[in-house]
């Protein structure tokens, strides 16, 4: 269904407040400080986790903190766990929210600043780490992008899919890790469990399942069978760790179904448009020379009543991507942001993949910027 952005929002509405990332605090760059980093556990972590004998830190793509609360008869292992919301990072991506995690810093520090990203001349998949053309592994090498070492330099074992050991992106923010791979989900708690019994005292999973169900299939039927498949998946790990041992879950990023509102920039908006980054629910345009100004006031008349509508001045100062942004940064963003607000994404071509998304995230209200961060002890 194609809309005009004037049919999207109901004549009266007023603009909502953002949910900005708490860098100082409850964030999603401070979990893994916060156990390896030296410093005492600060108060918004689980403080069972305090003198745990291992700690497993599980990261469920896409489960926000609003999703998982609206479903909890699905979800009675993960309902059992103690803890609440805290904020993931800007934008609410999988790209730049798994970095954060990994690394501990924010998005402004680690600089994976979106899904789709100006990188040394060219938009790029920062999970495909490519463009149409092919592959940038070799003209821009991960390690090299982003040097920072995950898990505060530790050596610490990660447990992920075993397609995405070795990937571009991993490279990029798992650096450092020590990899073990999973080829399905009732393998993750099995791996896991053995790298405790091993003397691992902290340990690294991710499971990808949910976000997937959600872009392809919406919230429903599917989404829910794969909410208690996860919650299963909970269930079991708990029942393998001893007693001493804290599983630890948190997400990367919650949802907004979108299905077919998708919003079309005009024609004369993208006559001052160089190249588009970012991705429907956090638009970056990057305006052609000297017409910086009137993209921006052509951006807030077109979209002001369904996003939020930035400079890169304005974005920056706001910190929405954290307080300490080098100047060489700068050049990965664009001129002029869009964040949704209402239900809908900004449509561009290039975002396109084998199916149309139903679900998405990337900007910055409740539903997709509050996630889970949530403990219990093992049971066995």
């Amino acid at each position: 269904m194609e809309e005009t952005s004037q049919e999207v929002l109901a004549e009266g509405s007023s603009s909502p407040m953002p949910c900005l990332p708490e860098y100082q605090g409850a964030n999603v760059a401070g979990i893994i400080p916060a156990f390896l980093g030296g410093a005492p556990i600060p108060n918004w972590v689980p403080q069972i986790a305090a003198g745990a004998s291992a700690v497993v830190l599980v990261v469920l793509d896409g489960l926000g903190w609003k999703q998982l609360a609206e479903r909890q008869e699905l979800t009675p292992n993960l309902s059992s766990l103690v803890g609440g919301p805290i904020t993931t990072v800007a934008p609410s991506t999988t790209a730049t929210a798994l970095t954060s995690i990994a690394t501990g810093l924010t998005p402004a520090e680690h600089g994976v600043l979106g899904y789709r990203m100006l990188m040394r001349g060219a938009v790029t998949n920062m999970l495909r780490w490519a463009t149409d053309a092919g592959n940038r592994r070799h003209d821009v090498p991960p390690r090299e992008f982003q040097p920072a070492r995950a898990f505060c330099g530790q050596r610490v074992p990660y447990v992920t899919s075993q397609e995405l050991i070795g990937s571009s992106f991993s490279d990029a923010h798992l650096y450092g890790g020590i990899p073990h791979g999973y080829r399905a989900l009732s393998s993750l708690p099995v791996v896991v469990a053995e790298l405790v019994a091993g003397g691992a005292s902290f340990v690294h999973a991710y499971y990808p399942g949910i976000d997937k169900i959600a872009h392809e299939r919406g919230f429903g039927e599917f989404y829910d069978a794969e909410l208690a498949a996860a919650d299963h998946m909970i269930g079991d790990l708990l029942q393998r760790l001893p007693s001493d041992a804290v599983v630890l879950v948190t997400a990367d990023h919650g949802q907004v179904e979108v299905g077919d509102r998708l919003v079309y920039p005009s024609d004369e908006l993208l006559r001052l448009v160089e190249l588009q980054s970012g991705e429907g629910r956090m638009r970056w345009f990057h305006s052609r020379p000297g017409a910086e100004s009137e993209l921006f006031d052509a951006a807030r008349e077109e979209f002001g009543h369904i996003g939020w509508v930035r400079r890169r001045s304005e974005v920056i100062d706001d910190d929405w991507f954290g307080p300490r942004f080098s100047t060489p940064m700068l050049a990965r963003l664009g001129d002029v942001v869009v964040a949704p607000f209402e239900p809908v994404s900004l449509f561009e071509a290039a975002d396109s993949g084998p199916f149309e998304l139903i679900c998405r995230h990337g900007s910055l209200t409740e539903e997709e910027m509050l996630v889970p961060l949530i403990a219990g002890h093992g049971l066995r």
